[in-house]
């Protein structure tokens, strides 16, 4: 049997399972809500400790790239993603995330050819993209300063 692009994409269509959207788009929103309030709190007891407003957002992003990196070596940030979704993503411990798992999904290749070299095959370029578009944005910035 034979079948063109078209038909196939009508088949696969009807065998799909058909996402549950609005439970998905509720479980990303509430989850990654919690992950802010996580990261609020955080913030909050480093202002409490005494640090300015600007060295406690520093010290709350450390935070919680270290604790998405200890819950993604753990296992329990991909537990919380199969639920969250994009939910996940969003917030910088996705970034972290996005960092953490190919490194230890690899860490048997060894050090080198294994966890080094593949850890930023995800990061790597929203790491390149960013800091050339930051480095834009500034001389474009430094460009108008000077007229």
């Amino acid at each position: 049997m034979e079948m063109t692009d078209k038909e196939y994409g009508k088949y696969v269509a009807r065998l799909a399972d058909k996402s549950p959207l609005g439970k998905d788009v509720v479980c990303a929103f509430v989850i990654g809500g919690l992950i802010c309030v996580v990261g609020q709190l955080i913030m909050n007891g480093w202002l409490a400790a005494g640090l300015s407003k600007d060295a406690a957002g520093t010290a709350t992003s450390v935070s919680m790239i270290l604790l998405s990196a200890i819950l993604t070596g753990l296992s329990i940030y991909d537990d919380i993603a199969k639920v969250a979704g994009a939910g996940t993503i969003v917030p910088i411990t996705g970034f972290a995330n996005s960092v953490v798992s190919p490194a230890i999904e690899f860490k048997a290749e060894g050090f080198v050819t294994g966890m080094a070299a593949k850890m930023f095959t995800i990061a790597g370029p929203v790491i390149v993209y960013g800091t050339t578009a930051s480095v834009i944005y500034g001389l474009i910035l430094y460009v108008f300063d000077l007229m």
